[in-house]
């Protein structure tokens, strides 16, 4: 299995912004994750959803939506997983 970080961002208060990653390897099977970089004990921070675009034969692009569920600025860290 390959692990790491693809991106870090901030998000201002309730904010929701769309970031892309491309050219990963369409018969890879790859796991997403978003992470908050601060505690903060009794409610969610971020919400994010992801789409995948079949770019062409062999490649994908994803798409990583991500929501602020605060009203605070929230650092996060967009994490992968290459499992096969």
């Amino acid at each position: 299995m390959i692990t790491g970080v693809q991106f870090r961002g901030t998000l201002n208060p309730n904010e929701t912004q769309r970031w892309f990653t491309f050219n990963w390897s369409a018969p890879q099977h790859v796991l997403w994750e978003v992470v908050p970089d601060s505690a903060r004990a009794g409610a969610a921070q971020i919400d994010w959803d992801l789409a995948i675009e079949r770019a062409d034969d062999s490649h994908v692009t994803y798409w990583i939506t991500i929501r602020n569920l605060t009203g605070s600025s929230v650092q996060f860290e967009a994490r992968y997983a290459i499992v096969a």
